[in-house]
């Protein structure tokens, strides 16, 4: 059973900078693709940053290109999603995904992640 665990959410002031962690457990780490997703009440869950199992291909949605970069580190079995430049409309719920089927990092970008392992969720509240 793989269990994943977000940390680093909080409160910040736009302009200003959070680094989120998802601490997975299991020793397949590095086998598959991971992501990080946001979701506002009331609205659908939305793709943020996705990372290949090595670490060497990553994509992002438009709205935080240039701003958040998402890495991870396989000896630690935990990804990382560091966000500068913090904006009002990025507060939101941080969720971490972890594909469950060995896909290559577009498919599962693609997928519909209803198969995915979840984590609980951390808060980030950007204020203006």
């Amino acid at each position: 059973q793989v269990q994943l665990v977000e940390s680093g959410g909080g409160l910040v002031q736009a302009g200003g900078s959070l680094r989120l962690s998802c601490a997975a457990s299991g020793r397949t780490f590095s086998g598959y693709c991971m992501g990080w997703f946001r979701q506002v009440p009331g609205k659908e869950r939305e793709f943020v940053a996705a990372i290949s199992r090595s670490g060497g291909s990553t994509d992002y949605a438009d709205s935080v290109k240039g701003r958040f970069t998402i890495f991870r580190a396989n000896a630690k079995n935990t990804m990382y999603l560091q966000m500068n430049s913090l904006e009002p409309e990025d507060t939101a719920v941080y969720y971490c995904a972890r594909d469950r089927s060995g896909s290559p990092l577009r498919l599962w970008v693609l997928s519909r992640h209803e198969n995915d392992y979840w984590g609980q969720g951390t808060q980030v509240t950007v204020s203006s």
